[in-house]
Formats: C-alpha cells, sequence, structure tokens
C-alpha cells in the first residue's frame, strides 16, 4: 500500500541578502600594522568623511554597526602592541574607522538552507483553535561552506497547511558571550575521550583548581609552553586542551530581536568550519519543566566535536560538549523526555546502523546499543535518524534516513516500542520520501534529509532539506503511517 505524502507548497532557498558583520584580517602584523598607520595619519576631517560614509552605506544593514567596529578594533589591539604602536591618543572616531577596515559581511545564506528541524514555539497565544505556533530551525550555509543555524517562526493551522512570518530585515549575532566555569573532573574525562593523553594534561591541570574559568585555563597552557621545550606535536596536544575549552560557552540574543534575525554562528575553534545539522527537541522533565535541546555536530575542517544547545525562550543559550565514549559522531538525537528514569538518546556510532543509549546525566554517554542495520535495498548503504522520537499511543516513531544505489537519501520510518525502545516493532519496507524531480537537483543531487518533525491534527509535519540546497514540507496522516508499521514488524 503507497503511503499519501503530502507535500506542502512551501519552499525556503538560500538567499545572498542575509548578512552579518564579522571580523576581517587580510593579513599578518606587519599589514595591519600598515593599515592602521594609513588610518592614523588622515586628518580629522578626513576620518570623519571616510566613517560616515561607511555608516550611511552599512547602518541600515546592521544593527548598531558601529559596536562591530569598536570590537574588531579591539580583536587587533594585541598585534598592534606587540608592534609597540600606540593607540591611547585615538580619537573615538579613529578607532571606529580602523575597525570598519577591518570587519566585512559575511552572506551566512548564500549557498544553502537545509536539513530543518521543527519544534512547539514556547509562546502559544493569539492562536485560532487547531492552530499551533511553531520554530523551524535550518542550517544555513554561506562562502566557504561555513554553516550556522538560523531560525523562521510559523503557524500550522486547523489542516496543517503553513504560513510563516517575513523575514526580519536584518541578522544579528549574540550581543553577550559568556565563557563557561569548568569542572575539572568531567573536563579531564573529555581531553581522555578525544585521546589527549595523562602527559600532556597533568601539567596544565595540576595548576588549577578544581573548578577553573576559561581565563586561568589559558595562563596554565601559556605557562606550560613556556616552562618546557615543547615539541611540535606535543604542542599540537596542549592546543588541542584549548580546542575544547572553547566549546563551552553562553550566548545572548537582544531582546529586540525577531527570532528570524538571530543566528548561531560558530564562535569556538571547535566549530570554526561550521555547526551542523542541529535536531532541536521539545523536552519535558519529570516534574513538569520545559527547555529546548540540540544536538549539533561542531567540525573544525579536521574533527567533528558532538555539542548540546539548551534554551528556553530561544534568547538565551547555552552551549556546551557531550561527553563520554559514545559522543563522537554525527547524528546523536535526544528523546523528548526520560525513559524509566533514564535520559535517552538516539546515535549512529559506527556510521553505518542506528544505536540507542541511556544515561543518568545528559552529557555524558558512555554505552550504545545497537538497534536496527540497514535491511532493505533503498538502505543498504547505512541507516540513521532524522530528529528525535515522536510519542505516540503506539510506540516511539522515528523518522529515520537510507542510502542506497547512487548514493541517493530518503525518508522512512522505525516504531520503537513504548515502553522498551530497544526493541523495533515496526520498520517501513519502502521508503516514505524519495526525492522527485523537483528536488533531485542541487549542491548534492538526490539527498532528502531532516533533522525534526513533530506531530500536530492527526498527522507527521516533516520539514526537510531537498538537495543540501533548500527546504520544503510534507505530512502525512498519523493512523496511516502506523498502520503500515505495524505490516513491518
Amino acid at each position: 500500500m503507497a503511503i499519501t505524502v503530502k507535500r506542502k507548497p512551501v519552499f525556503f532557498y538560500p538567499d545572498s541578502k542575509r548578512v552579518i558583520a564579522r571580523p576581517f584580517i587580510p593579513g599578518d602584523g606587519d599589514r595591519i600594522t600598515s593599515i592602521v598607520k594609513k588610518v592614523v595619519e588622515l586628518d580629522d576631517e578626513s576620518v570623519r568623511m571616510v566613517l560616515n560614509q561607511v555608516l550611511r552605506e552599512f547602518s541600515k544593514r546592521h544593527r548598531n554597526i558601529t559596536r562591530v567596529f569598536e570590537s574588531n578594533f579591539v580583536n587587533i589591539h594585541e598585534i598592534l602592541q606587540a608592534a609597540d604602536f600606540k593607540t591611547n591618543h585615538l580619537s573615538k572616531e579613529r578607532k571606529l574607522l580602523i575597525g570598519a577596515y577591518f570587519s566585512k559581511e559575511y552572506s551566512i545564506e548564500s549557498a544553502a538552507f537545509f536539513n530543518p528541524s521543527m519544534v512547539e514555539d514556547p509562546y502559544q497565544g493569539n492562536l485560532r483553535e487547531g492552530e499551533l505556533r511553531i520554530v523551524v530551525s535550518f542550517r544555513a550555509t554561506g562562502e566557504g561552506h561555513l554553516s550556522s543555524i538560523v531560525f523562521r517562526s510559523g503557524v500550522l493551522d486547523s489542516n496543517n497547511e503553513l504560513t510563516f512570518e517575513p523575514a526580519g530585515p536584518m541578522v544579528d549575532v549574540p550581543e553577550a558571550v559568556k565563557r563557561h566555569v569548568y569542572e575539572k573532573e568531567s573536563f579531564v574525562r573529555k581531553l581522555h575521550e578525544i585521546g589527549v593523553y595523562e602527559d600532556v594534561v597533568e601539567p596544565v591541570m595540576n595548576r588549577l583548581g578544581d573548578t577553573f574559568i576559561f581565563g586561568e585555563l589559558q595562563a596554565s597552557i601559556e605557562a606550560e609552553l613556556h616552562e618546557s621545550k615543547v615539541s611540535r606535536t606535543r604542542r599540537e596536544k596542549i592546543e588541542t586542551i584549548n580546542w575544547v575549552a572553547s566549546s563551552h560557552y553562553e550566548i545572548t540574543f537582544s531582546m529586540d530581536t525577531a527570532i528570524s534575525e538571530r543566528v548561531i554562528f560558530p564562535i569556538s575553534y571547535a566549530e570554526s568550519n561550521g555547526i551542523e545539522d542541529a535536531r532541536f527537541v521539545r523536552f519535558t522533565s519529570e516534574e513538569g519543566k520545559v527547555n529546548y535541546y540540540a544536538t549539533y555536530t561542531a567540525f573544525n575542517g579536521y574533527t567533528i566535536l558532538p555539542k548540546l544547545l539548551e534554551t528556553e525562550d530561544f534568547y538565551h543559550f547555552k552551549v556546551l560538549p557531550l561527553h563520554g565514549p559514545q559522543a563522537k559522531h554525527k547524528g546523536m538525537a535526544l528523546f523528548p523526555r526520560k525513559i524509566n528514569g533514564k535520559y535517552a538518546m538516539l546515535g549512529r556510532s559506527d556510521g553505518i546502523n542506528n544505536y540507542i543509549m541511556f544515561s543518568d546525566s545528559l552529557h555524558i554517554w558512555t554505552d550504545a546499543k545497537i538497534i536496527q542495520e540497514p535491511g532493505y535495498p533503498w538502505e543498504f548503504v547505512q541507516v540513521g535518524n532524522c530528529g528525535s522520537p515522536l510519542e505516540t499511543d503506539e510506540g516511539w516513531i522515528v523518522i529515520i534516513h537510507g542510502v542506497g544505489p547512487m548514493r541517493q537519501y530518503s525518508l522512512g520510518m522505525t516504531l520503537l516500542d513504548h515502553d522498551d525502545p530497544t526493541k523495533v516493532i515496526g520498520h517501513l519496507r519502502e521508503p516514505l520520501i524519495t526525492s522527485n524531480d523537483k528536488e533531485r537537483e542541487g549542491y548534492v543531487p538526490n539527498v532528502v534529509y531532516s533533522c525534526g518533525s513533530l506531530i500536530h491534527n492527526g498527522e507527521i509535519v516533516i520539514p526537510y532539506g531537498i538537495a543540501d540546497s533548500a527546504t520544503t514540507f510534507a505530512s502525512i496522516s498519523l493512523d496511516e503511517i502506523i498502520d503500515e508499521l505495524k505490516k513491518g514488524r
């Protein structure tokens, strides 16, 4: 029996007009100093004229662009100090102009807008009967294939038709970044998990207390590098300690930003080459408290690091790496509540099969059990989850992806036992969604992929990326899919 898939006439495409202001470093210290000297040599009237021209051109494109210029002037301050270049005497206008020369626009959505995840909005006021306000996250990709997380707000009506609010006129990065207070024991454990061994870790950690902050760690690392002759390999291992430390932070967006104007852009070195495939879930604690979590993959160009976002309101986010032997892989997806008193997570520990994990801690994942191997031709290469499980009376529905001939990605479904989700009690024999002629062409052809769906008004609503380029939506009857899953026991 063919399952009825209702594709929605809603598409999100890359948009090169969505830009943020970022630091721009055009070369080494000598070149930076040379540029600054040219600005310093300008007379006051020329400084005002050039700065005013920059502000006229860019202040309408960015919220508080002078804040960016101030920050980017501070970014080069250490380089100027090392060159014995004095800046105390410079006027505020001249510092802002210098900062402008070390700033640039970056188009965050110019290349791709894909791999969406959908959750219920924390605010559900001002709606008609049968409507649900939603937040959809996307993986936005720009120049250099650098990925970030962006959002759109929309409403599902009583027929599960979608309408979205227009995107805000500006895009904004967080206005506040707060570093983390680290616990030595768990921090050292993570270093060992990723292969930084005791002979490197111990000298650095011995200078620190049971808890420490980022600056204290930096000082200890600098002391270690200066106190002993350090080989290149050992230096790289010591720098890895910094890499892990910079993965802990908190970010806060201005309250006057619309959700479509907030972008979670790579901040730490661990994610310097992108934030990939956030899987958001609305998590309800045993006490009834609601938090939103998202697992995602940080990539620095060489190594991945699974991480966890936490928020209550989509304004303030905590960001932490996930720990444990099973927290080394892409595609982790958290269940929306505890199972038998434990947190539960799906993953793909070996890159091929679907696994399930349980833990007393949200941040530590040590053991995994395989629950599904590729069984049908459309998934022979690999299977993996496409977001957090959806709870129904019949069990946990997991939307999966399978990879088949010609590296074609398709979406399917698996049903897990409600009380014991280690048991697969249903599985679609055929794919649910495969790219059609309108969806197959793009940056990576023949790929459909999702990072999180939801159930509303008797249907499963699925946002999905097409060809690693754009995003669209579909819905299916919950009763119809349950009946079909039961046939696949």
